[in-house]
């Protein structure tokens, strides 16, 4: 086995990424067992029904969830995205993606500055990347934060909480943001419609996801270049 293999293998991602799939299989067979549903009987029509089943209770807990994801994201933004475009439909639930997911990095920017300034420097101390791309914003700000929102740099929470403890005025930030994440959430709004109506979009699904991996791609190219001009500084 190669060092480069190891190196994987001892990464705490992956660990956390394994624990999340056992996890998740796990739970599967829970309900399966319990219910005798099989998952191979998943369909749109039966998810979006459930989803709207629950009603406003279920409406709010969508709209909450896209907030809680931008200030921890416990599970990928694009699962969040997927219930509420099952609940609100793709218009609407686009909509709340996109409102409720600028409204959570708002507040996540102004408890950093104002609330909860230390712990913030404390977590982020752990983080040496995060503390580099904080350095940029003090500088480039508007730049920074816009790339970062727009391809896949950094975590959403990181880029909020970061900015918060720097000088950029809350102006930059707001616009960069709100500019920055609408295509991306766009992406991830229609990613998550096509694969409920799966049968109906794949065509269109498989192209959005090769889309979204060249953001991906094109995210660690920026990261290894920004690491470059650290390093030379």
């Amino acid at each position: 086995m190669s060092l480069k293999v190891l190196a994987f293998f001892r990464r705490k991602r992956f660990w956390y990424l394994l624990l999340v799939v056992i996890l998740t299989v796990l739970l599967f067979v829970y309900v399966s067992a319990r219910t005798g549903f099989r998952f191979s009987q998943i369909n749109a029509e039966r998810f979006t029904e459930y989803m709207e089943s629950l009603g406003l209770a279920g409406r709010l807990l969508g709209i909450v969830l896209v907030v809680a994801q931008t200030f921890f994201p416990f599970v990928p933004f694009v699962l969040v995205a997927g219930a509420n475009v099952a609940i609100f439909g793709m218009k609407w639930g686009f909509v709340v993606n996109y409102s409720m997911s600028c409204l959570g990095a708002v507040l996540a920017f102004y408890v950093a500055r104002y609330y909860a300034h230390d712990w913030v420097v404390r977590k982020i101390s752990h983080f040496p990347f995060v503390q580099s791309f904080n350095k940029r914003l003090s500088t480039d700000g508007f730049f920074y934060i816009f790339m970062g929102r727009l391809i896949p740099i950094l975590p959403s929470s990181a880029i909020s909480f970061g900015a918060g403890l720097t000088q950029i005025s809350f102006r930059y930030f707001f616009w960069a943001t709100i500019i920055g994440k609408l295509p991306i959430i766009i992406l991830e709004s229609m990613i998550a419609h096509d694969f409920i109506h799966f049968q109906k979009y794949k065509g269109r699904f498989l192209v959005l996801l090769a889309v979204f991996a060249v953001l991906i791609y094109a995210g660690n190219l920026f990261k290894k270049r920004l690491n470059q001009k650290n390093k030379i500084s």
